[in-house]
């Protein structure tokens, strides 16, 4: 079912209802939420080939209540892609045009960053998965990928929204979307059409190259794309058109496994995401935003966005300063996380500072290249997983059908700083997927896409559900806005006399076009009557109970 569900036994939300549907027929076959999960997003890298593909990265959140103690059952597998070891640090410096203004990448000359072999990072989302499988599913990657295989050969129908991002262009020297589908000469016999545009809306795209690579994988498994016969070929590809991915590259890809990052907020506990992905931004807004009483400013008023932006300001501030890789970078996890800290950013915050975000020449938004998952079975088991191909790099080698990932393009180029590049680093990424608890164990499940946009959607979502009792499919639906720079950015239903009163009060607006906008969030919360789920009217998904 579209929309609101409730159920007391499984639930699976995300943006392509193919995949939802492939989720919930492994649930109903007696398959586990991280079954279901893994088949969801096999089948997203087939029917969303550009939001995301088995040479991405993300962070996958699963909580196992059954197995093993409750450490051990509550874990992430965070698997941020790497920049190769032929990556040097100042290797761009020379050629830096300006930065994206929502802090997320830079424009580069040629784009050399942004599109082409050179903007690859390690592809680590299938190891990713088969770990997954091997910790905590109950059925092989091999039976799993056979739904996505099928639409790989039988091909998907071309969405609204997957039309709409594969036709958006952005401005200020970003590259055109339709370039990542023309661009590279492979990627254009699957992505146009005779007449050399790319498909339009309800036509069929099909991908064999790409359905005979999963049935190898199938076949041999997942070592093959790392260290086999299909790791041969991607590394002659990349020898051949100057890429900096090697062997031994592929062969070193390994997610890590890690405990949540805890926090709390008005009595639930909140689990997310270690550096470098987004969980301390969303922890950090959330101190903040304790000390102020958000229901009684009321939903989306004047007084309640401004209070809300300037927390988002600030912990972007921090995000460009002092988040990254934790391997390489010093970052304040307890300080930024900390109550205290909030409590001083809370009083800047009453004494009407206004936090300003520094951007260097700023130009165009990052491409919001990203798509998301929330599972839940009838045993209690969660999955909340965030995966994508970043900016996507417009390669796909002769034979393989599969995408890479462009996520050298948010490492900052200039050396020394907290995104700089170096070999073998991530880059931060703003994923967040998220479960908050209460006495009686998980109470929401949440997570999106959407670039920089991410932690702000999903922070809004946790807000509508605890401050505002809002159902699953309202927590996702209710207008959002975004200030990840000086400029509040505003979707097109919120009211006119709120833009006004935020513009009295100096602050610079900008309203969007689109009604459902910043992020696409999905979400999962438990109720007295079990689960209902929510999908973001915006990216075409839908909630699905069995």
């Amino acid at each position: 079912m579209t929309g609101p569900c409730e159920t007391t036994g499984g639930l699976i939300t995300a943006p392509q209802p193919e995949a939802v549907e492939a989720g919930a027929d492994v649930l109903r076959d007696g398959g586990n939420a991280v079954d279901a999960a893994v088949a969801c997003a096999l089948v997203q890298t087939a029917v969303d080939p550009i939001m995301c593909g088995i040479a991405g990265f993300g962070s996958m959140h699963v909580y196992m209540p059954g197995q093993g103690d409750n450490q051990e059952g509550h874990r992430f597998i965070d698997f941020h892609g790497r920049a190769p070891a032929a990556a040097r640090a100042g290797m761009w410096e020379d050629i830096i045009l300006g930065e994206a203004e929502d802090g997320f990448g830079f424009i580069l000359e040629g784009a050399v960053n942004e599109i082409g072999y050179q903007s690859i990072t390690t592809p680590m989302t299938l190891r990713a998965l088969e770990l997954a499988l091997t910790r905590f599913g109950s059925r092989s990657l091999a039976e799993l990928i056979q739904p996505a295989i099928a639409y790989c050969e039988d091909g998907f129908l071309v969405r609204p929204h997957v039309s709409a991002f594969w036709n958006e262009a952005p401005g200020a020297g970003r590259i055109a979307h339709r370039e990542f589908l023309t661009r590279n000469r492979v990627a254009r016999k699957i992505y146009t059409r005779p007449d050399g545009g790319i498909h339009r809306l309800g036509e069929v795209v099909r991908n064999p190259d790409m359905a005979r690579t999963y049935r190898r994988i199938a076949e041999h498994g997942v070592e093959d794309f790392y260290t086999g016969a299909i790791a041969a070929e991607i590394v002659d590809d990349m020898a051949r058109n100057g890429g900096l991915l090697a062997a031994a590259d592929l062969a070193a890809v390994s997610p890590v496994e890690a405990e949540p990052l805890w926090g709390t907020y008005r009595g639930h506990r909140v689990a997310t995401n270690n550096p470098p992905g987004g969980g301390v931004m969303i922890l950090e807004m959330l101190n903040i935003l304790e000390n102020f009483d958000l229901a009684a400013m009321g939903h989306n008023a004047p007084e309640y966005i401004a209070t809300v932006s300037e927390a988002m300001k600030i912990a972007t501030v921090d995000k460009d300063t002092r988040l990254g890789d934790p391997r390489f970078v010093d970052v304040p996890v307890a300080e930024l996380t900390s109550k205290d800290y909030a409590s001083a950013m809370a009083e800047r915050i009453r004494r009407g500072e206004k936090t300003h975000v520094p951007r260097l020449n700023p130009g165009g938004e990052e491409s919001k290249d990203t798509t998301h998952v929330c599972a839940v079975d009838g045993a209690g088991n969660c999955v909340s997983l965030t995966h994508s191909i970043g900016m996507p790099s417009g390669v796909i080698s002769e034979g393989l059908g599969f995408m890479y990932n462009g996520c050298m393009g948010v490492f900052d180029p200039r050396p020394g700083r907290a995104g700089s590049l170096a070999p073998g680093k991530s880059r931060f990424t703003a994923m967040c997927p998220t479960m908050l608890f209460d006495d009686d164990g998980p109470w929401l499940v949440i997570g999106a896409p959407g670039g920089t946009y991410i932690t702000m959607g999903v922070l809004q979502g946790i807000l509508n559900a605890v401050d505002f009792a809002m159902s699953a499919q309202q927590v996702v639906s209710a207008p959002r806005f975004c200030a990840t720079s000086d400029t509040i950015d505003i979707t097109n239903r919120i009211l006119r006399r709120t833009e006004a009163a935020l513009k009295a009060m100096g602050y610079p607006v900008r309203r969007s076009a689109l009604s459902y906008h910043f992020a696409g969030v999905h979400a999962a919360r438990r109720t007295a009557a079990g689960w209902d789920g929510g999908a973001d009217p915006g990216r075409d998904g839908m909630a699905l109970k069995v």
